[in-house]
């Protein structure tokens, strides 16, 4: 017997989903991180990435609460430039000694953001900063 309701707001057809797997599905994380990458593109709607890949919206957020705590690795995109290690090396010619610590000054400018280090940094200052720059850019 047909819905012969008058109520245009109900859908003719009730959406349905069949789960015909045994037990739980392992998800590799090369495919969970493909599938988080997806839904941090802009515009994307979780619950229609979950859908489209045959998981639950519960599972995406949390793949993507890994991503952010940095336990799942994403691809990289190639519209966003990736960081390069710092190395860092003697001066090819030594620094007079009239030259201030003020003077001497690092700039990086990287998504329309500026970050300044000035005086003489030692090596584990500048890979606190590279580190919150990392972490700041990464969901």
């Amino acid at each position: 017997m047909g819905d012969h309701s008058d109520d245009t707001r109900r859908p003719s057809s009730p959406r349905i989903e069949v789960y015909t797997g045994s037990g739980r599905r392992r998800w590799p994380d090369e495919l969970k991180a493909q599938i988080v990458a997806e839904s941090f593109e802009r515009g994307a709607v979780v619950t229609v990435v979950a859908r489209r890949h045959g998981c639950r919206a519960q599972q995406l957020h949390g793949w993507r609460r890994q991503a952010r705590l940095g336990q799942l690795a994403l691809p990289a995109s190639p519209d966003v430039p990736s960081l390069v290690p710092l190395v860092a090396e003697p001066a090819a010619t030594p620094v007079p000694a009239s030259s201030s610590e003020a003077a001497a000054a690092i700039t990086v400018e990287l998504f329309n953001a500026r970050i300044e280090v000035r005086g003489q940094p030692g090596m584990a200052a500048l890979s606190d900063v590279f580190a919150a720059l990392r972490r700041s850019r990464s969901c």
